[in-house]
């Protein structure tokens, strides 16, 4: 799509298209929607005492550890879930702190930044919460010279890491250095959620500061996903995964809704979302990916084919393989139905969420692993769609997965679907699913001062301990689970309604243009 200044500031408010049919009784739960604030104030309260400012809390050794440059990534990644918590308290340690950080530079020479995860951590947690505290939680920052900070880091930050798109392409270097001097990483080429997983946070930015360079940067960069060469769509819609710096081109024709690739396609109909005019192609593109995965990637275990997965492509070449990543695909699924007004997406997302949760209902901790596979008979037999190992035969036969990777880091995703799930339908069993989720994740994961990941998801105790409490523990997993359990709010999602809120992948919401 070419990009066209006159439309990012003279955007016209239009209606997208919902189905006043579909209108349900929710029913908020206080006494839940409040256990899920308490494990957010413990969880924080512990990384105050022992980890700030560093990045991240280890929760058992009762020490921070600086995993994403020294930022304090876990207060900025905190701020929006604190504010829809109406946690003022925090708010505002957390608004107190932010002057202090020097996103021009790093502490420790050669610290490497991920340009992903700093946009949508860092990036997107500051614009988040100053759409936040400048719209429906303001009264929660009274001070507004200490909400207006958070512009101009967010600002400040673009600013120091925008040297990441000077590549022959435009397509951002996925990690660059700020210390001892900027500098991109000896990388050639960067994944398809690297690159299409800034648009929204940077648009966002342009239209709060009036300056039209960052939306640019981005859109450039994403125009080559938006019209790859035949050879790297093997399904329409579908493309592959690594785009060379310094052409622009696609390296391979591999993919799938997984780990480097899945941001990309969740942003496809977040966008539409963000502004259906400008980005009416994102949708378009959303649309064709969304109907080849129906088609060609929805998969059924031969022991449990009442399960849909989503597989892995490699060209037309399919892999049962998925994780606990590609779990957030049910909840985007029924975003796009909800917007789209087709009742196929919301079916189709539904189904996927409740097989992923399968998942967690298969493992003795209760909660699913990282990384999983399966064996379909729809698929040629052979070492992509091979048999279970002799060791999870009969896990493979009762659960209609084995698993590859059995950790879990806490993530969020499988919540995060069942949250769309319940919002689109309105119907209580989603919150029970999720209230059952939330409960084993509090019981296994809880550990020392906070919350921790864990080493195999298939015993009972969780098999030990990672020592780790991610920031999107706080911004992601504990956010989606509090909102399916609270009262209505200008940040829930509307199906019966214009949406004035976009979440970003990291669960960030960000108010649409309009």
């Amino acid at each position: 799509m070419r990009f066209n200044p006159a439309l990012l500031l003279g955007f016209a408010s239009v209606s997208l298209a919902y189905s006043s049919a579909r209108t349900f009784r929710r029913s908020p739960d206080e006494d839940k929607a409040s256990a899920v604030v308490d494990a957010f104030t413990l969880a924080w309260g512990g990384y105050w005492e022992n980890a700030f400012p560093n990045d991240t809390l280890r929760p058992i050794s009762n020490i921070g550890d600086n995993d994403r440059n020294k930022w304090g990534v876990t207060p900025i990644d905190a701020l929006s879930t604190a504010a829809i918590m109406g946690q003022a308290d925090i708010v505002q340690q957390i608004l107190d702190f932010v002057p202090t950080i020097n996103f021009t530079t790093t502490e420790e020479p050669d610290s490497v930044i991920s340009v992903f995860e700093t946009n949508i951590r860092y990036l997107a947690g500051l614009i988040s919460g100053y759409d936040l505290l400048t719209g429906p939680y303001q009264d929660l920052a009274p001070d507004s010279d200490k909400v207006e900070v958070l512009l101009d880091q967010a600002r400040i930050l673009a600013d120091a890491i925008s040297f990441a798109f000077d590549t022959p392409s435009g397509v951002p270097s996925p990690n660059v250095y700020l210390n001892p001097e900027p500098r991109r990483s000896d990388g050639t080429q960067n994944g398809i959620a690297g690159i299409g997983t800034m648009i929204l946070e940077w648009t966002r930015l342009s239209d709060l500061t009036g300056d039209e360079k960052y939306t640019q940067l981005v859109q450039r960069a994403q125009d080559y996903l938006l019209h790859p060469a035949e050879s790297a769509e093997p399904f329409p819609g579908l493309i592959g995964t690594e785009v060379s710096l310094e052409t622009g081109e696609f390296l391979d024709s591999r993919g799938g809704w997984s780990a480097g690739t899945d941001s990309f396609y969740e942003y496809l109909i977040k966008m539409y979302l963000y502004d259906p005019v400008f980005f009416e192609e994102y949708k378009d593109r959303w649309v064709l990916a969304a109907d080849s995965t129906i088609e060609y990637l929805a998969s059924h275990p031969s022991s449990r084919p009442e399960l849909t997965f989503l597989a892995e492509f490699n060209g037309t070449t399919l892999t049962p393989s998925s994780g606990h990543l590609a779990s957030f695909s049910g909840g985007n699924f029924i975003l796009g139905g909800i917007l789209l007004n087709e009742q196929k997406y919301i079916d189709f997302g539904i189904n996927l969420t409740e097989s992923y949760y399968a998942t967690y209902e298969g493992c003795s901790s209760g909660i699913g692993p990282e990384g999983f596979r399966w064996h379909d008979d729809a698929l040629p037999e052979g070492e992509e769609n091979r048999l279970p190992p002799d060791d999870q035969v009969e896990f493979f036969e009762e659960a209609g997965f084995w698993v590859t990777s059995p950790y879990y880091i806490l993530r969020p995703e499988t919540l995060e679907s069942l949250y769309y799930s319940y919002r689109a339908t309105g119907d209580t069993k989603y919150q029970d699913l999720a209230w059952e989720g939330f409960q084993r994740i509090m019981e296994v994961c809880r550990a020392g001062s906070g919350f921790s990941g864990l080493t195999n998801v298939r015993e009972a105790d969780g098999g030990g301990y990672t020592d780790f409490m991610e920031s999107f523990f706080l911004a992601e997993t504990l956010k989606y689970a509090y909102l399916i359990f609270a009262e209505e709010s200008d940040v829930q999602l509307k199906i019966d309604g214009p949406n004035g809120w976009v979440y970003n992948t990291e669960a960030h919401p960000v108010r649409v243009r309009g």
